[in-house]
């Protein structure tokens, strides 16, 4: 199994150095050569198993099934509910997909972990270490943190925009007390911190001198981690039911994956997802008009999915242009330069075949939706789930609604406070990161200073 450069100019890789590396050394992103045939989850069968099967065709001969095996069970054991991911159902058209049973109770846990796993692994065997870098817009920083603090190959540097994310999200991040994880606090928004991760790709030599990596939704080891959910939610609504998947989207990644799942044979229902997004609708537009246009990130109730440039499109977008790289470069070259990329006609066309759909919520609907949860399905949920669940309520489905529940609620206390009135504490088992003691440096949003901070980290190696 070999790994390629959405961007066309990047040999060929395999799967542990497509993951080690994040973003390939032509600014692309890695997929897969061609998209493996996987047997589906059969119902009942065990979390770990169905990882176990996926995550082994996408790694092919770079590694064995047995090491895949042992990389599942240690990221999986952390997880606090039997079924890693389970659907709960609300109603005969509707269920939620519960993926906030891990550490940090948001649904980055289940890449991230097995993520921690595969470098510790990788490292080890080959003897190196890494300067990990992930931008975060609130949940991915304290999974990577989780995942990666302690680790003895591994120097993690997080940036996250100041302010504009909960203070429990950022206390999940910053409360390690890690001598291998940094924390910056970036004075902009989230598209200046990816922008800041991308910048420092772009420098080869930097990236060979600190050996840099990138765990955000770039990364394909957690495209295809997050495959298995999937899987397992059509065996257990049943294998060859029609789903209609509707995922709080920001990045796209999360969507993106079940998307591959799909091309992989994995949803015997066929491929139906609606990508929900927030005040925040470039994602939508994108998928609605075929035009990728920059604008100035809104701040939201649901702060995850405050992103006006969703990486992971590019994906997508390689496959509905045939995979033609050149048409991908030339797009996210014109996008650089002018802000906006308009592509043709026939590609608007086949974008518009692909059973991916946009919607956008606003902050009063999705208020007004975290309350209606709560009185009409007794459920309390986070505002980026009510985002998916106002979309899924605004566009009914033949299909049977599997919305994608991406946080507990708990990660958002105040939010939810102010639209259902009540409180909606942390879990017992992580109930200790709201007293503990932050470390975070407060910073400009500059690529020097990013670079002088990763290098400096890079030096201490814990």
């Amino acid at each position: 199994m070999k790994y390629i450069s959405t961007r066309g100019q990047a040999e060929p890789v395999g799967f542990v150095d497509a993951c080690l590396a994040g973003l390939a050394p032509d600014g692309g992103l890695y997929v897969p050569e061609t998209f493996p045939s996987i047997a589906p989850a059969e119902p009942g069968e065990s979390y770990v198993s169905v990882a176990t099967r996926i995550l082994s065709a996408m790694a092919g001969d770079a590694l064995p099934e047995a090491t895949v095996a042992g990389l599942c069970t240690r990221a999986y054991a952390s997880f606090h509910h039997s079924e890693t991911t389970p659907v709960k159902r609300l109603s005969d058209s509707l269920s939620l997909l519960e993926l906030f049973h891990g550490p940090t109770v948001a649904f980055k846990d289940v890449a991230m972990l097995f993520i921690g796993q595969l470098y510790d692994h990788a490292l080890t065997e080959q003897g190196r270490h890494l300067s990990v870098t992930c931008a975060t817009s609130g949940d991915t920083g304290g999974a990577a943190a989780a995942a990666f603090a302690g680790s003895q190959r591994v120097a993690l540097t997080i940036l996250h925009p100041h302010e504009r994310i909960a203070p429990i999200q950022r206390k999940f991040m910053t409360t390690t007390g890690a001598g291998n994880v940094q924390n910056l606090a970036l004075t902009s928004d989230f598209d200046a911190c990816q922008a800041i991760v991308k910048g420092l790709f772009a420098d080869r030599e930097f990236v060979a001198d600190v050996g840099l990596s990138g765990v955000n939704s770039i990364n394909w080891a957690r495209i295809a981690a997050q495959m298995t959910y999937y899987a397992v939610a059509q065996a257990a609504v049943g294998p060859n039911v029609p789903i209609r998947f509707v995922v709080p989207s920001g990045n796209m990644g999360d969507a993106l994956a079940g998307y591959v799942a799909a091309r992989c044979g994995m949803l015997g229902g066929g491929l139906d997802i609606v990508c929900a997004v927030n005040e925040n609708r470039a994602l939508a537009d994108i998928l609605d008009t075929g035009v990728m246009r920059r604008s100035a990130t809104v701040p939201t109730h649901s702060p995850a999915m405050d992103i006006t440039v969703p990486s992971n499109f590019e994906r997508l977008l390689f496959e509905a242009a045939d995979r033609d790289a050149d048409l991908v470069r030339d797009s996210y070259q014109a996008f650089a330069k002018t802000g906006e990329a308009v592509f043709p006609d026939s590609l608007k066309s086949r974008l518009g075949c692909m059973a991916i759909s946009g919607m956008s919520i606003g902050n009063h609907d999705t208020l007004a939706e975290i309350r209606r949860m709560l009185d009409q399905y007794d459920e309390l949920v986070c505002p980026h789930t009510a985002v998916g669940t106002a979309a899924a309520h605004a566009r009914p489905s033949p299909a049977h609604t599997v919305v994608l529940a991406t946080a507990h609620p708990a990660k958002f206390p105040e939010i939810v406070k102010l639209a259902a009135g009540v409180d909606a504490p942390l879990p017992d088992y992580c109930a200790h990161v709201a007293d503990g003691e932050e470390s975070f440096d407060v910073t400009d949003a500059s690529l020097e200073t990013v670079r002088d901070a990763v290098s400096s980290l890079a030096g201490v190696r814990v």
